[in-house]
């Protein structure tokens, strides 16, 4: 028989191959990988998530392994409303939408907003699997620079002026790839844009928990109310094979069509991952759990900071992240990061290259480093290695 694909399965998707190939890199055993965004295993809560489970399965075992509503348990939204409620942003659970971690959440934030054609904002560079989605409901996709202090405010305004996109996705604390985090200036200043328009500001705040040094930053959605639809995530606080993350608004509308949606595409995400996470926040300290998270990541990105100091050309220059899990590095002129990733997987050390987290083709000489799931030795080791291919490419230009 002849295979008749759809149009969308067989639109070439750069970013798409870029992140496969990402993600087999990382899990290459023999290569020191600095590729990926992968949490630190050592943080996981194995025990405490193993007792969590035996609870679940004694005190509710056939509620656990049952088909279950579209919207999420319960008790676990009701913890995801009080943090929010902590942090000025006034939800409810029946604001929050539990998800097979927030990358579905792009799905279903695309699915009910976007038609083909429709123009969306998104910062420059930007979340490589963010790009893939939104290439997949065909939306037409503006981009802003981002500044040391935030995404340039000038070109939201003109952006938002000229096409009324429909959301402006965003992840404003330590920013994927860059780590870049947005003051609450350039927050305020945004925030205040988008009022004046019928655009929502969709913020995606993977890493928000894992500052370890500076200031925490007001949240759009404290900022915006009804005009922010926030994604969230226990990918990187607890543990990412659970595949647990959040979408929340409060606008009724909204969060019913998300609703409807998903209960089409998959019913609802696995009760029995969502029961065992809220047995675990029941029974344990999340924040003094969060606190060993930053404690080390910390560490590993004040090593990686020294190591750059220490072995990379002075000719280089990358950025001082707050939190999160990213440095962003610039190569000097004339060099490749892409070459760079190749002469460094051979050389037994993984980078991701920048230039596919740009909607255009841009950031040749920029490639980001994940510290987060490196040993402290590892992590000298591979930036050595990376110094000397990078000075080896200098050589030969």
């Amino acid at each position: 028989m002849k295979l008749r694909l759809s149009k969308r399965a067989l639109q070439e998707d750069f970013q798409g191959d870029f992140v496969k190939m990402m993600l087999e890199v990382a899990a290459k055993g023999n290569l020191i990988s600095f590729a990926g965004g992968l949490p630190n295993p050592s943080s996981f809560p194995v025990e405490a998530v193993k007792e969590a489970c035996i609870k679940v399965l004694s005190n509710n075992g056939a509620g656990a392994l049952q088909y279950n509503s579209v919207d999420g348990y319960l008790p676990l939204r009701e913890f995801i409303a009080n943090r929010y409620k902590k942090s000025g942003i006034n939800l409810e659970a029946k604001d929050i939408v539990i998800t097979n971690g927030s990358q579905q959440a792009l799905d279903i934030i695309s699915s009910v907003l976007v038609d083909a054609g429709d123009n969306i904002m998104l910062e420059d560079p930007s979340y490589l699997a963010a790009l893939q989605t939104f290439h997949l409901y065909n939306a037409n996709i503006q981009t802003v620079n981002l500044k040391e202090d935030g995404a340039d405010v000038e070109e939201v305004k003109n952006v938002i002026e000229k096409y009324n996109p429909k959301f402006f996705y965003s992840i404003p604390t330590f920013q994927n790839p860059t780590g870049i985090t947005y003051t609450n200036e350039v927050r305020e200043k945004i925030a205040n844009i988008v009022k004046k328009s019928d655009t929502f500001f969709v913020e995606d705040n993977p890493y928000g928990e894992l500052r370890f040094k500076g200031e925490h930053q007001n949240s759009f959605g404290k900022l915006l109310g009804e005009q922010a639809i926030l994604l969230g995530t226990f990918s990187k606080t607890v543990a990412p094979g659970l595949r647990l993350g959040w979408i929340a608004s409060p606008v009724k509308e909204l969060v019913t069509k998300m609703k409807e949606y998903k209960q089409l595409v998959d019913m609802h995400t696995n009760i029995f991952s969502q029961m065992v996470v809220a047995e675990y926040l029941k029974n344990n300290d999340y924040d003094e759990h969060i606190k060993t998270i930053i404690d080390l990541y910390g560490k590993q990105c004040n090593c990686m900071l020294e190591c750059l100091d220490k072995y990379m050309p002075k000719d280089m220059h990358w950025t001082h992240p707050e939190g999160g899990m990213f440095i962003w590095a610039t190569l000097p002129k004339g060099l490749d990061a892409i070459e760079l990733g190749k002469k460094a997987a051979e050389a037994g050390v993984a980078v991701t290259a920048g230039e596919p987290f740009y909607e255009r083709k841009r950031g040749e000489g920029t490639f980001r480093l994940n510290y987060t799931n490196s040993s402290f030795e590892n992590i000298d080791k591979g930036i050595s290695i990376l110094a000397k291919v990078i000075e080896d490419m200098k050589k030969s230009q």
